[in-house]
């Protein structure tokens, strides 16, 4: 089994217009298939899974669909948080969190603290992330320890610069899926997926289901990883 799946949860929107519905529809219905993928995390002993739920350049909707979203996404807090704990998943919100009201900073910081010394699934979600960020946010902490002189410039090295990014010790990703059969990174996790298998589905993310999670697991395990050599 892979160690570390990252999913692009694609295809809300297209999947509430087929409905005739709002967007914001298919995004209520996708927190449902957020479940499953995160109960077929945990039931097959992946370490870690990543969810990119909101990038930095989402900020660009509709306004109303970006306050909708940021609704949604308190409420889910609420809604989900105590079960994640039940269920021993360390939960951590990977992103730049300081554009959030403060409101749903806190909360943020209530449901990081609640789950923070569970040992199963660490479950990621990146709200606000954006692959860019996360590198030059990491360059900017790695060069401040320099000019402070807690850093040698010789010491960065690769770990070390991983380290300052947001996903910190987690292992690379091993598998990246992305739903709704569009074929793009999306500026998602972009020093992380270096040698990540990438496997797209067709499937819009409200559909995603265990069985096509297991498709992608399978597809994974049929892979010879060579990690760039022969």
């Amino acid at each position: 089994m892979p160690q570390h799946v990252a999913i692009i949860m694609d295809g809300n929107g297209r999947w509430a217009k087929q409905q005739g519905k709002l967007r914001i529809f298919g995004h209520q219905n996708g927190v449902k298939a957020v479940r499953t993928a995160v109960n077929f995390a945990a039931k097959h002993q992946i370490k870690v899974l990543t969810l990119y739920a909101f990038s930095s350049e989402n900020w660009n909707r509709p306004e109303a669909e970006v306050s909708a979203l940021m609704t949604l996404f308190m409420k889910a807090l609420d809604s989900e948080v105590k079960k994640l704990h039940q269920n021993n998943i360390c939960l951590k919100i990977i992103g730049d969190k300081s554009r959030f009201s403060e409101s749903l900073q806190k909360r943020i910081e209530q449901s990081e603290q609640l789950t923070s010394q569970n040992t199963g699934l660490i479950l990621n979600i990146a709200a606000n992330y954006g692959g860019y960020w996360d590198i030059v946010n990491a360059a900017k902490q790695l060069a401040t320890e320099v000019k402070q002189g807690i850093l040698e410039i010789e010491q960065i090295t690769p770990d070390r610069f991983q380290q300052a990014l947001v996903t910190e010790d987690q292992p690379q990703v091993d598998l990246l899926i992305r739903t709704s059969g569009e074929q793009r990174i999306s500026n998602f996790l972009l020093w992380q997926i270096a040698y990540a298998e990438l496997f797209f589905s067709s499937v819009l993310w409200p559909d995603f289901n265990e069985e096509h999670f297991a498709e992608a697991i399978r597809a994974y395990q049929q892979r010879d990883r060579r990690f760039g050599g022969c």
